[in-house]
């Protein structure tokens, strides 16, 4: 009988010691699309709101992907390591993989298995596509709702989701309108983002959402700190820069642990490449955006102000110089029919007074940084660039706008669209309109709709056209709401205007 070497043990012994708990508590996940593979994500947990509930030593994690869902058909598999430095998340770059096919994917770990995920892979690089459909979301504070919304969508035929920021809140959690009771400060460190992360994943209706679709993901401020900009926090009085870059630096780990992200987003300290560009044959080209971690102070404070010497400032940025120079070489080589901005903030000019000599504006979103968007505009305009559309959220309602190159003129030219899609769940239940909702609408001749309800925005592309849904339910503070189409749009190859098919009041 032969001896092991000192402190190896038996694999029986290994095997008995190893066993866990169910470990996928947190549900699995697919995202960034190619058109030859994927990313396959999940995170071991069994015990999930104490910090995951693993020991400290990586556990090896097996992956199938098949094309059909009882497995008989594998085409891919293999092992990855489950790392205790990274809260024991798996992200597994799947290659080899046929484009525009759908394909099932389960991980397993000793005798438990995770649920099985259906993901797509994207089309062939400028290959000829007719037709994407997919949604995009943000703002899922948990506290406030349910996620009904993610119910509707997991049911919805699409090829995609797209998630805008705000996939976690930060700030204290008091109550809830959920069962659970559940309490907890705001959060600072790296395990008290893991544990909020778990507290949002554990959502059936997420899981499944992330189980039926691959996700293109990017994050907002509450990932991190609210209303941050760059290496400021929301509070510098009350989080020195060095506090801040180190909460920071936590905030982008865990945000990484829990998206399916590929390693080219691999957080470098209090740094992660968050931009980047997706596309799906010649129809549809993703410019994913990172609108916090390069851009400049907001222009005294960053709420609602009236435009100042300062905030008009044109060396500021809201994207940063690199990942401006990034998107405008972008948009002037891309192939893809419909060019897509999908970022996080308010895009369009939107004045808040209603004096019609007077402007108050949100310094947080792209009004904050009016030069900036011009630039980007402007390249739009002088080089002829064709159906341009900014996907947006952060602002828990629903707007539809007409971009123009100069706002303040009603007859200047449109060189594209924004959609801007409602939260999740939060503001909690919503309204048809806002009290002041006819005066927006005419203070702002370019801004089409607006809405108070939560949901998703559905997006249909063809070569021709451009359709969007808005998907509202009516309540989110109980379970059950069905879904309305509240209002679509659609935008006509070459003709950056809104066209309203629908208006469903609710």
């Amino acid at each position: 009988m032969s001896s092991l070497p000192i402190g190896m043990a038996s694999a029986e012994e290994n095997n008995k010691s190893n066993k866990l708990q169910y470990p996928f508590t947190l549900g699995i996940a697919s995202g960034d699309p190619l058109p030859d593979g994927v990313v396959l994500w999940t995170r071991l947990a069994p015990d999930p709101l104490n910090g995951g509930g693993m020991d400290n030593h990586p556990y090896p994690v097996h992956w199938e992907v098949s094309l059909d869902p009882d497995f008989k058909k594998v085409v891919k598999r293999g092992t990855e390591l489950s790392k205790p430095q990274l809260g024991h998340s798996v992200h597994v770059e799947v290659d080899g993989l046929k484009p525009s096919t759908w394909y099932y994917y389960r991980f397993t770990v000793h005798a438990e298995v995770s649920p099985t995920g259906r993901t797509k892979t994207a089309p062939g690089n400028n290959s000829e596509v007719d037709q994407l459909n997919f949604a995009f979301v943000s703002c899922q504070n948990w506290p406030t709702g349910y996620y009904t919304a993610y119910q509707h969508l997991a049911q919805d035929d699409l090829d995609l989701v797209v998630h805008l920021g705000d996939y976690i809140y930060e700030g204290n959690i008091k109550s809830t309108v959920r069962p659970l009771n559940y309490s907890a400060p705001e959060i600072y460190t790296i395990d008290d983002y893991r544990n909020r992360y778990a507290l949002y994943k554990m959502d059936s209706d997420l899981q499944a959402a992330h189980a039926n679709f691959p996700w293109i993901v990017t994050f907002d401020d509450h990932e991190v700190d609210n209303n941050y900009a760059g290496d400021i926090p929301q509070d510098p009085n009350k989080q020195p820069t060095e506090d801040f870059l180190k909460r920071r630096g936590a905030a982008y780990q865990a945000y990484y642990e829990h998206m399916p992200l590929r390693r080219t987003s691999f957080p470098q300290g209090s740094d992660i490449q968050m931009y980047r560009r997706l596309s799906f044959g010649n129809l549809v080209e993703f410019n994913v955006l990172d609108t916090r971690q390069y851009r400049d102070d907001q222009a005294n404070g960053d709420g609602w102000k009236p435009p100042t010497p300062e905030s008009e400032d044109p060396s500021r940025t809201l994207l940063g110089e690199e990942q401006e120079q990034w998107l405008l070489d972008g948009l002037a080589i891309s192939q893809a029919k419909w060019k897509v901005l999908a970022q996080q903030v308010f895009f369009a000019h939107r004045d808040g007074d209603f004096d019609p000599d007077e402007e108050n504006v949100s310094m947080d979103a792209w009004d904050g940084y009016p030069a900036a968007r011009q630039r980007i505009v402007d390249f739009i305009a002088e080089n002829d660039i064709k159906n341009a559309v900014v996907l947006t959220g952060d602002v828990h309602t629903s707007w539809a706008n007409e971009i123009k190159v100069d706002f303040h003129d009603p007859d200047s030219k449109n060189v594209g669209v924004e959609f801007v899609g409602t939260s999740i769940t939060s503001n909690g239940d919503g309204s048809d309109v806002n009290s002041n909702t006819a005066q927006y609408l005419k203070e702002n001749p370019h801004i089409k709709f607006f809405n108070n309800y939560r949901g998703y925005v559905r997006c249909k592309v063809t070569q021709d056209i451009w359709q969007t849904d808005y998907q509202v339910v009516k309540y989110v503070t109980r379970p059950g709401a069905s879904i309305n189409t509240r209002a679509s749009f659609v935008v006509e190859d070459g003709v950056p205007s809104l066209k309203q098919l629908v208006s469903n009041p609710v």
